[in-house]
């Protein structure tokens, strides 16, 4: 399947079939009222827990979408991806269930906790010197010379199709949401999620939430094309990391996209720690950044009913116990 911009009525029919089609393995997750993030920012705050689904983040939804979709040919083959964790894990837990082995190369600067929870669940982990792009085409290309699938973290129908089951969750949910706040790398998810909910709700505002240390894609939104920036260092390593040239997120994005938010690690700690003081959610640096995202634009939204995805839980104690200092 081939998406661009012009083509979102054939994304959200995919993303409605995949939200029937992967349950019961992908769990519905809840939506959460939060009183106390209410009462902080003046705005009705709900939570989309994606930090409970199966390996705490919301990449298993588009992996098992992936998986599910894969020829009978092609999964005997294996699947090669890159990933600095959530990805990895997501796919490696969608290839367990379905037989499917998993090669995940990642960076040698990955969080550790991330890649032993790829390997407990079975996929072969391949670190390089490199940063996250180059590990990503390098990835690409040995998957060209194997023989084998590549499975993008964000560079692929399908994948999108599968995290935009959240937006059609958030619909049922709560159906007169003004806005949605979600982190962005790659820009799979927000380019799923916002498929979904402009197709059920129009007059939502789709908002983009990068660390100002790493806004690849939102810096490229701006320019008009694919860039590459330099990039610094992030509490927000899920959202770390190039683009890849020729990313179908690119035009989506640009589509359905109302605005972008960027956060500074300082605000993206404070996120963490309000949602530890607030929820007590152990939850990752970059659900951190859509919470400050909303934080920061709530004056803008007081009194409108908001969600913000918290997109992950997989972060290293210590490193998260520090954050909220």
């Amino acid at each position: 399947m081939s998406v661009d911009a012009n083509s979102l009525p054939s994304l959200y029919e995919a993303i409605a079939q995949a939200h029937k089609a992967l349950r019961p393995e992908v769990a519905v997750t809840p939506l959460t009222y939060s009183a106390r993030l209410c009462a902080l920012t003046g705005c009705e705050v709900y939570l989309k827990c994606e930090h409970l689904q199966h390996t705490g983040s919301f990449k298993f939804r588009g992996a098992s979408n992936k998986i599910r979709l894969l020829p009978q040919v092609q999964r005997q083959l294996g699947v090669i991806t890159a990933s600095s964790g959530n990805h990895g894990q997501g796919l490696a837990l969608a290839g367990k269930v379905l037989g499917v082995p998993v090669t995940v190369y990642t960076t040698t600067s990955a969080s550790a906790y991330k890649l032993d929870a790829m390997r407990a669940l079975g996929a072969e982990v391949i670190s390089l010197d490199l940063d996250p792009l180059s590990v990503e085409l390098e990835a690409a290309r040995q998957a060209s010379v194997q023989g084998k699938p590549f499975v993008s973290p964000y560079n692929d129908a399908d994948i999108i199709a599968g995290q935009g089951t959240i937006g059609i969750e958030l619909f049922e949910q709560a159906p007169d949401l003004d806005a949605v706040f979600v982190a962005v790398g790659g820009g799979g998810m927000i380019s799923g999620i916002g498929a979904a909910l402009r197709t059920l709700n129009p007059k939502i505002d789709i908002i983009g939430c990068w660390p100002a240390n790493a806004p690849t894609l939102q810096r490229s939104l701006e320019a008009g094309e694919i860039i590459e920036i330099e990039e610094k260092d992030t509490i927000s390593d899920g959202t770390a990391g190039g683009i890849e040239p020729g990313s179908i997120t690119f035009a989506l994005c640009q589509a359905l996209l109302t605005r972008t938010v960027l956060v500074s690690e300082q605000e993206i700690k404070s996120a963490m720690r309000d949602v530890a003081a607030c929820e007590r959610w152990i939850i990752e640096g970059a659900a951190g950044v859509a919470v400050a995202g909303m934080k920061k634009l709530a004056q803008e939204y007081r009194g409108k009913r908001v969600a913000v995805v918290i997109c992950g839980r997989n972060i290293l104690l210590e490193k998260f116990l520090g954050a909220i200092q």
